[in-house]
């Protein structure tokens, strides 16, 4: 079996023989699950973004990406609330307090893949009083294909990081205070082979990247920083089974916290410790009252009050078999995650 198992890539080993091999998962059940996209027959469905409303948790927003169609806007109960019909654009970020054409407000970033040859940003205004896109425009983010974006903010600055599809990471400085963006290359990171998900930690300047057949890596996010990355986890087909996807961050108190990367091959998601790098264990988002999630590429966390349905947290995970309907996103209170890993 092992040399079997060995001359095949892991999307020609079956998924029940890839979980077989791979580390322990706890099992969590979704709360929640949003309309499916529109695209449908296709693996369209890719990444979310969270917006928390601190003042009214239940009118919280979710941005999610149709990459063969464009920009959803979902409300907590999952109904689509807006969609801009931005074409291929892949991953999504967000940012709150961004001044934009001269007030603050919320900042939407997606990955903009309409010219494989030139990877650029497509920037859009979130209303969250009425849930809608307003479209500002789009920015170069260098050559390539657009595949991965997050954005990082320090003390003087906003930043996305393009995350093109050879691996090459372009931190592109932003300003949207004008009456068009504008944005600048201020630095390049590069990963050796494809890669995409990203988040970045901005209480330690740290940018986390995942490489898709190769594990998860970590950079420095300031803009004076070392470009040489340090690998936290390996793609070993135990911990992480490959691809290595979506990356998410739970941040506890000023320096701790979670990193998260989607194990898209085993349909599980693998926890490792901010402060050493260190392994803390897997979940799984299984059937129950809704369904569970497969074959996940992008996700999004963020901890504080969702209000009841959801405490401690909403995680928010990508589904690439949603049953005989499209693809969406599941819906997952991380209070429920932190129990079945014992992290309470």
């Amino acid at each position: 079996m092992g040399l079997a198992l060995s001359a095949c890539t892991p999307a020609e080993v079956p998924v029940a023989v890839r979980i077989a091999n791979a580390a322990p998962a706890v099992s969590v059940t979704a709360r929640g699950e949003t309309t499916p996209v529109g695209t449908t027959n296709a693996d369209a469905a890719d990444d979310p973004a969270i917006w928390r409303n601190a003042s009214d948790p239940a009118a919280s927003l979710i941005v999610g990406t149709d990459k063969k169609a464009g920009v959803y806007v979902y409300g907590l109960d999952g109904k689509v609330r807006d969609f801009s019909d931005a074409g291929r654009v892949n991953n999504v970020d967000l940012r709150d307090q961004v001044v934009i054409n001269g007030a603050p407000g919320i900042l939407v970033a997606a990955s903009d893949r309409n010219d494989l040859a030139r990877a650029k940003l497509a920037l859009f205004r979130l209303d969250p009083a009425t849930a809608k896109l307003t479209p500002l425009g789009t920015i170069d983010a260098g050559v390539g294909e657009a595949y991965g974006v997050c954005f990082y903010r320090d003390a003087t600055a906003l930043y996305a990081f393009m995350v093109v599809k050879d691996g090459t990471i372009n931190q592109v400085a932003i300003d949207a205070s004008g009456t068009v963006p504008t944005g600048k290359i201020v630095r390049s990171l590069k990963l050796a082979t494809q890669s995409e998900g990203c988040a970045a930690d901005e209480r330690t300047g740290r940018l986390y990247v995942a490489e898709e057949d190769v594990g998860l890596w970590r950079f420095d996010a300031a803009v004076t920083g070392s470009t040489t990355p340090v690998k936290i986890a390996a793609a070993d087909n135990r911990n992480i089974v490959a691809d290595a996807e979506g990356v998410a961050i739970a941040p506890v108190g000023e320096k701790d916290g979670y990193v998260i990367v989607s194990s898209q091959g085993d349909n599980a998601y693998v926890l490792y410790r901010l402060s050493d790098d260190s392994y803390v264990g897997r979940f799984r988002i299984v059937d129950g009252a809704i369904g569970g999630s497969e074959e996940t590429d992008g996700i999004d966390l963020m901890l504080g009050d969702f209000g009841p349905a959801y405490p401690g947290g909403l995680f928010i995970a990508q589904d690439g078999h949603n049953a005989a309907a499209a693809q969406n996103f599941k819906l997952v209170a991380w209070g429920d995650i932190e129990k079945a890993l014992g992290l309470q």
